[in-house]
């Protein structure tokens, strides 16, 4: 397998460039996602590692090998493809075994390779079957076994599964890892959905307006968001963000309460210094329904406007500021829409943000 070291890339159409000089290196073996809201430049990206879209500038490199100017057959690349592109007059079998064949590979080479693949991907009782007899998670799974037989150094996904039900997602969500696991192969995975970033990637690349915003494991850019575009992009239900601004050792939130400024940035903010509080919705719960908090805790009445039951908890939505927060209820009970309650809000768990530049402040 191969590292990919991406230097500078550039990709223009005309007059209109869309990304701009990104760098990254991918390491040998890596399950990298590349994720970020539709245009943001990621799927241009991976087209530019395999080699589908000419680079307007920069250097690629898998391995130790600079392609720019490799066609993608030269580039020992696979790739899978959001709608499988299988083909349909083809069995399993034949279309596991089909690049093979075609670079004339000797017909025992092709069977074994052909087997090895669909006992990874537990395709054997399929094989004789057309991809109009499979279902979608099955002929996804043949896409990914089209690209085993191959040996590449480099897998590279683009939207695998924006075609499936959100059930089988999940199920292939666990294949692509099992995949990964066994062939201990270099992954570059593409993605609107941060939720397969999160359970998918050994790193996650946040990519707005052809840009690299952050990258670094599920949990880093979780747990520290390098900006409030990555902070409200990661996680489930986004983070609040409430504008303020530093009074003495407090936040005066915009037509909100004060909230004492959270302990890690004391020290940190000047007076007068206009702010970004952020939070999320795990960090805030009412009194009586919250997890112990380690050391500090704000609290201030908020009116709910709106429950979603979850089960064992319940997302509460309400208005702080004239801005809608959002809340976690546990042990949860009913909560009429309207009804007052008191929060509290976990300070050592929240984040503060430059609130021109928008950057974490650390």
């Amino acid at each position: 397998m191969a590292q990919v070291h991406l230097q500078k890339v550039v990709k223009k159409y005309g007059s209109l460039q869309v990304v701009h000089g990104i760098d990254l290196e991918i390491a040998d073996n890596e399950f990298v996602v590349l994720v970020g809201p539709s245009g943001c430049g990621k799927s241009t990206t991976l087209r530019m590692i395999a080699g589908l879209e000419a680079i307007s500038g920069g250097e690629i490199k898998i391995g130790e090998r600079l392609v720019n100017d490799l066609p993608p057959r030269h580039r020992n690349i696979s790739m899978v493809f959001q709608n499988y592109a299988l083909y349909p007059h083809m069995t399993v079998r034949e279309n596991l075994g089909f690049s093979l064949k075609i670079a004339k590979r000797p017909q025992q080479e092709i069977d074994k390779a052909v087997d090895e693949a669909a006992q990874i991907l537990s395709l054997t009782e399929y094989m004789d079957r057309k991809p109009g007899a499979l279902s979608g998670g099955q002929r996804q799974r043949v896409a990914m076994g089209r690209a085993i037989v191959r040996h590449p150094e480099v897998f590279l996904f683009d939207e695998p599964l924006s075609n499936l039900d959100a059930k089988l997602r999940t199920q292939m969500r666990t294949e692509i890892k099992k995949l990964h696991q066994k062939v201990k192969s270099t992954i570059v995975y593409v993605t609107h959905d941060q939720v397969e970033a999160m359970t998918l990637a050994d790193r996650i690349v946040i990519m707005r307006d052809g840009y690299i915003e952050q990258v670094g494991t599920p949990l880093d850019v979780f747990e520290t968001p390098a900006n409030t575009f990555v902070a409200t992009f990661i996680g489930s239900p986004p983070m609040n963000l409430l504008h303020g601004r530093v009074t003495g050792n407090e936040i005066a939130i915009d037509g909100g309460p004060a909230i004492g400024v959270p302990e890690p940035f004391t020290g940190k903010v000047q007076e007068g210094q206009k702010v970004i509080l952020g939070f999320r919705a795990d960090n805030l719960m009412p009194y009586g329904h919250a997890m112990p908090m380690e050391s500090g805790c704000a609290e201030f009445d908020m009116t709910v406007n709106l429950s979603e039951p979850l089960g064992t908890e319940t997302l509460l939505f309400g208005s702080l500021a004239g801005k809608e927060v959002q809340a976690k209820m546990l042990n949860p009970r009913p909560v009429a829409d309207g009804e007052r309650l008191q929060f509290r809000l976990d300070l050592a768990r929240c984040h503060l943000f430059d609130a021109d530049s928008q950057q974490a402040l650390r």
